[in-house]
């Protein structure tokens, strides 16, 4: 943005659009803390927030406390938490002590925990309450939080130390006071402090439009992740695989300058240009064949991309069932057979529609014959592939999105090209 744009931006009107608000912060470098501190405090929380850590860190360290004190008082504990882990300890302790009391015991116990944890997901706004209360005890401890937090909390139901299950909110109006609240208690799923936010999201998705309450190694309950704590890693979680498909590390966004996406990514682009000289040297056993059948090397493409992308698809379901712990020892094996089968008739329909239109255009039966069974082949060997590749980096402890990737396109363009041309010159040289 320009200094002439920069003079001409309605400010009132970027308060009303946080979309807009961000997108100025996170582009404008130069402008970004004129920008920012335009903003209300209670703006400058919500915006923040929706930055990425890297812009996030760079905007709080050169605000100066009392800036920093003023938005903070717009944000719950678990806010808070979250923006104090972007700045140094001693800075973040110093802050802390000026919170107001309340917040800063709730800041201080959520920063005991690992951020990359389930217990770094939850909140603290719950309260506790008997299975024999009557609903009229209930409200009087509701009516003493909201007072004290200005929000309504979760209600979790104890049996003494035993985790009964949530108090619906509805409850509340649909009840008569004398009455107990046994009989609509709801069952809640819970997990241990130390889970990993990966297991968060699966038991989420198990147990989806609810709450997960977090629990210690004597099963106390420690905090409640809500709908509204886990749907961003959710919408993190799709982008970050892509991410990892392309070979982009997932602290990598849109807004980082053109030095910092060349550091991210240059190693990666190497390990792919050394993959692609295997493939390379796979074609050149062949370059009497080429030579003397030109047309080949127009459909050589076309063999490898399909059975990239076929490969590509089964990686991608792979991962996924992997995730949701679908795939075991027991239906490993299956679930590579299928992709395999699944490979085999896919290769069937489509080797048949290029060797149409080979025979079409290029007047030869033969060839249609050769790009017809290598196109089956080399589908079969994405289909396999793409579904051991993730499975055994699963097994290694690694992540099977990180890297899959480019050993399937390896494995399916060396298969590809050595089939084809392989066929190619047993068959019409």
């Amino acid at each position: 943005m320009d200094a002439n744009e920069h003079k001409r931006y309605d400010y009132g009107k970027m308060s009303a659009d946080q979309d807009q608000v961000r997108r100025h912060l996170a582009y404008s470098r130069r402008n970004r803390l004129d920008l920012f501190r335009r903003l209300s405090a209670m703006e400058q929380g919500t915006a923040l927030l929706g930055l990425s850590p890297r812009v996030q860190k760079h905007i709080l360290k050169h605000i100066n406390d009392d800036e920093l004190l003023d938005l903070l008082n717009y944000l719950d504990p678990q806010q808070v938490t979250r923006l104090l882990r972007r700045i140094d300890q001693k800075r973040a302790s110093r802050v802390l002590e000026r919170v107001n009391e309340r917040v800063r015991d709730k800041v201080e116990y959520l920063l005991r925990f690992n951020p990359r944890a389930a217990a770094g997901l939850m909140s603290v706004n719950y309260v506790t309450v008997e299975g024999d209360s009557h609903f009229r005890d209930v409200s009087t401890i509701l009516e003493g939080e909201e007072r004290a937090t200005g929000v309504f909390p979760t209600i979790v139901v104890m049996d003494g130390s035993h985790l009964v299950g949530e108090l619906p909110g509805h409850a509340l109006v649909l009840a008569k006071p004398s009455e107990k609240i046994a009989s609509h208690v709801k069952k809640l799923p819970s997990i241990r402090y130390d889970a990993t936010e990966q297991q968060a999201v699966n038991q989420f998705l198990r147990h989806p439009h609810g709450k997960i309450v977090v629990v210690d190694d004597q099963k106390a309950v420690l905090g409640v992740i809500v709908t509204d704590d886990i749907i961003p890693l959710l919408q993190n979680h799709a982008p970050g695989s892509l991410y990892s498909f392309a070979g982009v590390t997932h602290e990598e966004d849109a807004y980082d300058s053109p030095f910092v996406k060349v550091a991210y990514r240059y190693k990666w682009l190497i390990i792919n240009l050394g993959t692609a000289f295997m493939a390379a040297a796979v074609v050149g056993l062949f370059e009497p064949t080429l030579s003397k059948f030109v047309l080949l090397a127009i459909y050589m493409p076309i063999v490898a991309g399909m059975g990239g992308n076929a490969g590509t698809q089964t990686l991608a379901v792979a991962i996924r069932a992997l995730t949701l712990k679908q795939i075991d020892r027991q239906t490993g094996r299956r679930f590579i057979r299928n992709e395999m089968i699944a490979g085999a008739f896919n290769g069937l329909i489509n080797g048949l529609i290029v060797a149409t239109v080979a025979v079409i255009f290029n007047q030869s039966p033969m060839l249609g014959f050769v790009l017809g069974v290598a196109m089956i082949i080399n589908l079969i060997v994405a289909g396999f592939f793409g579904a051991t590749i993730p499975m055994l980096m699963k097994r290694l402890g690694k992540d099977p999105a990180s890297s899959a990737t480019i050993f399937i396109t390896t494995a399916t363009d060396v298969f590809g090209f050595f089939v084809f041309l392989g066929l190619a010159t047993i068959l019409l040289v």
